[in-house]
């Protein structure tokens, strides 16, 4: 029961990790009209989770697992193209790091944060705490996956003024899909870090690459 308590911690939004100034990807496809209603943010999230998803909630499965931290952040590095999204990734990792050794003090915590002072990459962190926290790598996916989709969803409403209820259906039905993905990613992380997915969405890196140019915006990435 402790460690279900502790993943409802992890997942939690409010989790002060940072993810809340992140839109991951939703406010560059709010101004190119990719979504304008649940409908496209729904179609939006769910290309996020089975791409970029897969890979960083198989990061989090691996560091959740055990895989050397060092070699997770090489390969979150080769599987993340974009400049903008390596550096937002590792701001993330920063942040997350901060709320991790706090709530789950651990020797692990406290040797990737000396190995990676400038913040190794999010979703490495995040396999590390959960580990920290008693929770195993299926439980660290499945937090990477909520965050995948989550994240645009809240980002959405605030961008359009999207009904909550309507996105909060969008999270539910995208549910079997994030459990998929989840059990893949934990599924991969047994093997090793190099049968790691890389499944990527080249359109979000060249949008993230734009929105990090824009003199004005409401969220970080």
């Amino acid at each position: 029961m402790a460690s279900r308590a502790a993943l409802l911690v992890l997942a939690d939004g409010r989790f002060p990790a940072g993810g809340h100034a992140h839109s991951g990807g939703a406010e560059a496809a709010v101004k190119a009209g990719r979504i304008k209603d649940a409908s496209g943010l729904e179609a939006f999230c769910r290309g996020r989770l089975h791409t970029t998803g897969l890979t960083s909630a198989a990061l989090a499965a691996g560091a959740a697992h055990g895989l050397d931290p060092g070699e997770l952040d090489a390969a979150a590095d080769a599987r993340t193209p974009s400049p903008a999204l390596r550096a937002a990734a590792r701001k993330l990792g920063r942040q997350m790091m901060r709320a991790a050794r706090a709530t789950w003090p651990c020797a692990e915590l406290d040797a990737l944060a000396t190995a990676f002072p400038r913040g190794a990459h999010q979703p490495v962190v995040l396999g590390v705490a959960a580990r920290a926290a008693g929770l195993g790598p299926e439980d660290a996916a499945h937090c990477v996956a909520y965050e995948t989709v989550s994240g645009p969803a809240t980002a959405t409403v605030r961008l359009l003024s999207l009904d909550p209820f309507q996105a909060t259906a969008v999270l539910a039905r995208l549910a079997p899909a994030m459990d998929l993905v989840a059990e893949e990613a934990a599924r991969a992380a047994r093997q090793g870090v190099d049968a790691l997915p890389a499944a990527s969405a080249p359109l979000l890196d060249i949008t993230a690459e734009q929105h990090a140019s824009w003199p004005v915006r409401l969220f970080a990435s």
